[in-house]
């Protein structure tokens, strides 16, 4: 009976990931050096040796399913220019930090894991790791309940260095972390982004939200460039937590 369960809960995970919004969530790219994976798909930057996005779709249905992380960091064989190595990590005093975090990765095994590649690692202050960054995902796995659907792009700040750097791979240190979500109220849509720096953050989460042209204009991404231009436009200057 438990087999049946898991293999139905995988089955209409993956049905469901195929018949929303058709890659909505994934930023304008030249498709140089962008992967897909089960449950994830990301732009890696060979300089930095992290994810400049990491982007996905997450529903209810894939909220607490059957697998457990198994912490299971290991190198990323489907990057051409070789990934970071778990070791580049090791004694630095920072956390090997998710971009697609495993907690929204429970619903397949093969997601589960392919969490763990270093391609989704970026090199993360325990403090901010372990609560802030941590508060956020659990906000956004609330929200993609509440709105029976999310999408997410996540990734650092890789345009403000210089940085310092771990390991022999020599993986760059960002100063901050973003989260840029859409989601639909009925037929009404929103967009909020999040902009959080690298270290113990003490504000309520609020604290940290701007436009979502704040973080295109950081970054160089152009985030939701499906929708249309106007309605694309007038979302992205949102900035209003409390209508969430």
């Amino acid at each position: 009976m438990r087999t049946l369960f898991i293999i139905l809960i995988f089955v209409f995970a993956i049905v469901t990931i195929a018949t929303h919004a058709v890659e909505l969530e994934i930023p304008e790219n030249d498709g140089v050096q962008v992967y897909e994976y089960l449950g994830f798909t990301l732009l890696y930057n060979e300089e930095h040796e992290q994810a400049e996005w990491v982007a996905y779709y997450l529903e209810p249905a894939e909220l607490n399913g059957p697998w457990k992380r198994k912490n299971n960091f290991r190198v990323d064989p489907s990057i051409i220019t070789s990934s970071a190595h778990p070791d580049d990590y090791r004694r630095t005093g920072y956390d090997r930090g998710h971009l697609a975090p495993a907690g929204d990765m429970s619903w397949a095994e093969q997601a589960m894991n392919e969490s763990f590649f270093m391609s989704n690692m970026s090199p993360q202050d325990p403090q901010f790791n372990r609560i802030a960054w941590r508060n956020l995902e659990a906000l956004v796995r609330n929200w993609a309940e509440k709105y029976n659907g999310l999408y997410i792009v996540t990734g650092p700040i890789l345009t403000d260095g210089p940085y310092e750097s771990i390991g022999e791979n020599k993986v760059s240190i960002p100063k901050y972390y973003y989260k840029v979500l859409l989601a639909y109220d009925g037929d009404e849509a929103k967009m909020i982004a999040f902009l959080m720096p690298n270290e113990k953050c003490e504000a309520p989460l609020f604290s940290y939200v701007v436009t979502v042209d704040t973080i295109e204009y950081i970054t160089g991404i152009d985030f939701f460039y499906l929708l249309e231009d106007i309605e694309e436009e007038n979302l992205e200057r949102q900035a209003q937590y409390f209508i969430w």
